[in-house]
C-alpha cells in the first residue's frame, strides 16, 4: 500500500514559501524577458530606420551629382564626366539594392532603377547629335522625375517607421497588460497558496492548542490526536502521553489525600475524645491552668478537624465536577433557596440580602452550582459588617449568563486578586471576628463554575468585593449526564 511520505511542518513551510517565491519570480522574469524583447525590437526598428533614411539621403546625393555630370557631359561630351556620372549611378543602384532588401513598397525603387536607364539611353544618344535645347530639357524632365521617386522613397521611409514605431506602440502595450495579467495571476496564486498552506498548517495548531488547553484546565480523560506533518503528530504524541502521565499524578494526589484524611481522622477523634473526657474531669478535679490547656486543645483540635474535613470537601468537589448531572433549573429561585439555607447565618449579623434580575432559566446542575452559589454567599456573610447589604444580580450579556454578587466587605486586596482562586490560598484581609478560613471555598466555586463551561471572576469594586459567574446560555434543554 502506498504510503505518502513524512514531511514535517518546517519542510511544509519551506515549500510554501518556494512555491511563492517561484511564482512571483517566474512573473518578474516573464516580464523581464518581455521588456528585453521589446526593448530589443524597439532597437533594431531604430537602426533599421535611420539606415534606410541614410541610404535615401545618400541616394539625393547622388542624384544631385549625377545630374551636374550628365549636364555636363552634355555640353563638352568629356569622357571623364561620363565616367563621373556612371560612379555615382553605381552607387545609387547600390543603395537601391540595399532599400530594395528592406521591407518597403518595390514599386518606387524599381521606378528609380528604370528612371535611371532611361537617363543612362539618353546620354548614350546624346553624342548623335540633334538639337542641344531638347535634349537638356528631356534630361531635366527625367532628373525631375528621378527626384519625384526619391522623395516617395523618403515618404515610403517615413510611414515604415511610423508603421514600425506603431506596431512596437501595440506590442508594448500588449505586452504590459500580459504582464499585469501575469503578475495578478501569480498574486492570486501565492494569495491562494498562503491561504491554502495557512489552513492546512493552522488547523493541527488549533488543536494542538485546544490540547494544552485541555491539559491545563484538567480535561484528561479526552485523547489528544494532532494530525497533520509529522513534528506536530509527534508533538500531539508526547502531549496524549502528558495527559496520561497528569492523570496517573492526578489519581495518586487524590488517593494520598484520602488516605491521609482518613489516616488523620482517627486518631484526631481519639485526641478530641480524650480532651473532651479532661474537660469533663473523668480523672480528677482539673486546675484552672489545666482548665486553661484543655481549651487550648479543644480549640485546636477543632480547627484541625475542620481543616482535614475541608481538605476532603475539596478533594470531593475536584473530582464530582468531572461530572455533571444537567437539569432546567430556574437561577432565581436557586439563589434564593440557597440565601434561605444559611438564613441563621446572615439574620445573626442583621444583614439584608436581595435579588434582582430573572426569571432565568439554564440547564445545569443545581446541586453542584448550589454549592458554589453557598460557597460565595457564605464568603460575602462572612465578610460583611453587621447590618451591611449582600446582592444577587441576574442578567444576559452576549449570549451568556452572568449571575452578580456584591457585598459590603473590606474586599480584595490588590496582591491577592491573582491568587483568589488558589486553593489554600487565604488574602490578607481577614474579618476580625471570625475563624481564619482554609481557602478552600472559592476553589470549590471555580471548579463547578469551569465543569459548566462558565467562568468566575472579581471584578473592581469602590466597595467590597465584586464575584461575577458566566455561564453559557446555549445548553441542552433535557437532563444530561457529562463527565
Amino acid at each position: 500500500m502506498f504510503r505518502l511520505p513524512r514531511i514535517s511542518f518546517r519542510q511544509i513551510l519551506l515549500v510554501g514559501f518556494l512555491l511563492i517565491a517561484g511564482l512571483l519570480a517566474a512573473a518578474s522574469l516573464g516580464g523581464l524577458l518581455t521588456l528585453e524583447r521589446l526593448t530589443s525590437q524597439g532597437r533594431e526598428a531604430i537602426l533599421r530606420a535611420a539606415r534606410m533614411s541614410g541610404e535615401v539621403q545618400q541616394l539625393a546625393e547622388r542624384s544631385v551629382g549625377m545630374e551636374r555630370a550628365a549636364r555636363q557631359y552634355l555640353v563638352l561630351e568629356d569622357k571623364s564626366l561620363r565616367q563621373r556620372f556612371e560612379d555615382d549611378a553605381g552607387d545609387a543602384e547600390r543603395l537601391l539594392r540595399q532599400l530594395r532588401a528592406q521591407p518597403l513598397d518595390p514599386a518606387p525603387v524599381d521606378a528609380w532603377q528604370a528612371k535611371l536607364q532611361d537617363i543612362r539611353a539618353l546620354l548614350d544618344t546624346a553624342t548623335r547629335g540633334g538639337p542641344a535645347r531638347r535634349r537638356e530639357a528631356d534630361l531635366t524632365a527625367r532628373f525631375r522625375d528621378l527626384s519625384a521617386l526619391t522623395t516617395q522613397l523618403a515618404d515610403n521611409v517615413r510611414q515604415h517607421t511610423q508603421a514600425s514605431n506603431g506596431s512596437l506602440q501595440d506590442q508594448l502595450e500588449n505586452g504590459r497588460v500580459k504582464l499585469g495579467q501575469q503578475v495578478l495571476g501569480a498574486i492570486g496564486l501565492s494569495v491562494l497558496l498562503s491561504l491554502t498552506f495557512g489552513i492546512w498548517l493552522t488547523r493541527p495548531l488549533r488543536r494542538l492548542e485546544h490540547a494544552i488547553v485541555g491539559l491545563g484546565e484538567n480535561r484528561l480523560d479526552e485523547p489528544i490526536d494532532i494530525p497533520g506533518p509529522e513534528d506536530l503528530r509527534s508533538l500531539g504524541q508526547r502531549l496524549d502521553w502528558l495527559r496520561l502521565r497528569l492523570g496517573e499524578l492526578d489519581a495518586d494526589k487524590a488517593r494520598f489525600l484520602r488516605h491521609v484524611s482518613h489516616e488523620l481522622k482517627t486518631p484526631l477523634a481519639a485526641l478530641r475524645e480524650g480532651v473532651a473526657l479532661l474537660e469533663d474531669e473523668v480523672a480528677g478535679t482539673l486546675t484552672p491552668k489545666q482548665r486553661e490547656v484543655t481549651r487550648i486543645l479543644r480549640d485546636n483540635t477543632a480547627v484541625l478537624q475542620r481543616q482535614i474535613e475541608d481538605l476532603l470537601r475539596f478533594n470531593a468537589a475536584a473530582f464530582e465536577a468531572r461530572r455533571l448531572e444537567r437539569h432546567p433549573t430556574e437561577l432565581a429561585e436557586l439563589i434564593r433557596d440557597t440565601v434561605d439555607s444559611q438564613r441563621l447565618q446572615w439574620q445573626a449579623r442583621d444583614l439584608r440580602i436581595d435579588i434582582t434580575g430573572g426569571p432565568m432559566e439554564a440547564a445545569v446542575d443545581p446541586a453542584k452550582l448550589g454549592v458554589a452559589l453557598g460557597n460565595l454567599l457564605s464568603n460575602a456573610i462572612r465578610f460583611a459588617p453587621p447590618r451591611g447589604g449582600i446582592h444577587f444580580a441576574l442578567s444576559h450579556q452576549d449570549g451568556h449568563l452572568l449571575i452578580d454578587l456584591t457585598d459590603e466587605g473590606p474586599g480584595v486586596a490588590p496582591a491577592d486578586r491573582d491568587r483568589i482562586f488558589e486553593p489554600f490560598f487565604r488574602g490578607e484581609r481577614q474579618p476580625e471576628d471570625a475563624l481564619r478560613g482554609t481557602g478552600i471555598g472559592l476553589s470549590i466555586v471555580n471548579e463547578y463554575i469551569a465543569a459548566h463551561g462558565g467562568q468566575i471572576e472579581l471584578l473592581p469594586s469602590e466597595r467590597g468585593a465584586h464575584f461575577r459567574i458566566r455561564l453559557p446560555s446555549a445548553h441542552p434543554t433535557l437532563p444530561t449526564v457529562t463527565s
